[in-house]
């Protein structure tokens, strides 16, 4: 794998805050999530400049797309100039969106402590819902047309899976990564490294 790429999770969301399962929930960045896309931004302007033969390409739901038009803006190019890829969107946790754990664990004792034994392949309850596993597969088609130089905002699951597909990290060592907001997630020479 060839491309040089830099990923960005998007900035914090109230529910990132609270702890609540967002999945596929379309919720907005707070101000703490706004200042972490700038600075993000400010991050990859350093690494990059101007990322002239950048392609910039964003998960479609809200966050995303405000973390991406924050950073650009941040960067001094036109904050719209770029695409959405409806595979990038974050793992569908079905019926437990908006939840937290401890709130599913009140209504399912057991719940959590069930995910925790597999998180890879655990599915959630619900029409839609997704494991790790499912993520993955809807990944790597998209990881695979990776050409070109990239700037990509997308989630906290999407990346977890992508240290799964480059870095060959375990499922379930993948599934309980730690993506930060405020980093920077670097791909060069097939390998990833968080600046």
């Amino acid at each position: 794998m060839s491309a040089l790429a830099y990923f960005v999770r998007h900035g914090q969301t109230d529910w990132n805050a609270q702890d609540r399962l967002q999945g596929q929930s379309d919720i907005d960045l707070n101000a703490l999530g706004r200042q972490q896309a700038s600075e993000n931004g400010r991050k990859l302007s350093a690494l990059i400049g101007k990322a002239e033969g950048f392609d910039f390409v964003a998960s479609p739901m809200r966050r995303t797309r405000d973390t991406m038009e924050l950073a650009r803006t941040a960067m001094g190019l036109d904050p719209t100039a770029y695409r959405t890829d409806p595979r990038l969107v974050e793992v569908n946790f079905g019926e437990w969106q908006g939840f937290t754990y401890a709130e599913l664990e009140a209504r399912h004792p057991g719940t959590a402590q069930e995910r925790s034994l597999d998180k890879w392949d655990f599915l959630p309850p619900g029409e839609g819902a997704e494991s790790y596993a499912m993520l993955c597969e809807r990944i790597r088609p998209w990881l695979e047309e990776l050409a070109g130089d990239t700037v990509c905002v997308t989630h906290g699951g999407v990346i977890r899976v992508l240290f799964h597909l480059i870095e060959k990290v375990p499922g379930n060592e993948a599934a309980n990564l730690e993506t930060p907001h405020d980093k920077v997630l670097r791909l060069r020479g097939g390998r990833l490294e968080w600046l």
